[in-house]
């Protein structure tokens, strides 16, 4: 067996961006614990963008050609498949899950690159952001949370709160700043949780998934479907996710 060295990890910063890394008080990240069991299971729309929301919304991450954005729609019909609210990216290109049995990468002039796994993208993320902000009383007041896994940064002394299969750092800022850890360079994840403080709305991503969640009002998720810039599909609490 092959004894691999271990990764240096930089210390925790005490700025994520502009997102302030919070190591004493985790009191606004509890209702993500306190909620009835069996809610919000992991796999799950809720488990991801927390339970109890009127209307939930699946935005997806673009592929690309030439590094610019590709609709799965577009991508969908090349490969002769219509893209629904469950569609999964590797089953509508016809690889496995791991991406390794196609004969041919993309389709030429149709797509290059597959979507972005993990938080949200940061042109994705720009794109929500004024819709978010017009259903929140509170968007200079906002909470994030960071998967504490991703390997860059030591978080290990730093407290964590549970989501389902994870544990997550707190991070506070405005909604404005959730874009702010780009500024560290253009490998750094954005957080996978955005809430503001009067809990209008939750956005949910996770590391294995090539699409956010967002639950929140009727009238949110309307405006979401809406956005041309976005790909925008309706999607209910218990839905798997992809």
């Amino acid at each position: 067996m092959v004894n691999y060295p271990p990764v240096d990890r930089q210390p925790a910063p005490e700025w994520y961006g502009r997102l302030h890394v919070q190591t004493a008080d985790l009191g606004p990240a509890r209702w993500f614990t306190e909620h009835t069991p069996g809610q919000g299971g992991f796999g799950t729309v809720a488990g991801i963008a927390a339970p109890g929301f009127a209307a939930y919304a699946r935005v997806l991450h673009p592929a690309a050609l030439d590094g610019q954005p590709v609709r799965w729609a577009t991508v969908g019909a090349a490969h002769g498949q219509r893209v629904g609210p469950d569609a999964a990216w590797h089953e509508l290109i016809g690889m496995d899950r791991s991406y390794h049995n196609a004969a041919e990468y993309g389709v030429p002039g149709v797509w290059d690159e597959h979507p972005a796994e993990g938080p949200t993208p940061p042109a994705v993320a720009r794109a929500l952001i004024p819709v978010l902000a017009r259903h929140t009383r509170t968007s200079e007041r906002c909470w994030y949370g960071l998967w504490n896994g991703y390997g860059r940064w030591d978080f290990d002394h730093v407290p964590a709160f549970q989501t389902p299969g994870r544990e997550e750092v707190l991070l506070a800022g405005t909604l404005a700043e959730a874009v702010s850890p780009i500024s560290l360079d253009e490998f750094a994840e954005l957080p996978d949780l955005w809430w503001p403080q009067d809990r209008a709305w939750c956005l949910g991503g996770d590391v294995d998934l090539v699409s956010t969640y967002i639950g929140g009002s009727a009238a949110l998720i309307t405006e979401l479907l809406a956005v041309p810039e976005l790909e925008v599909h309706p999607v209910a609490a218990d839905s798997g996710v992809y």
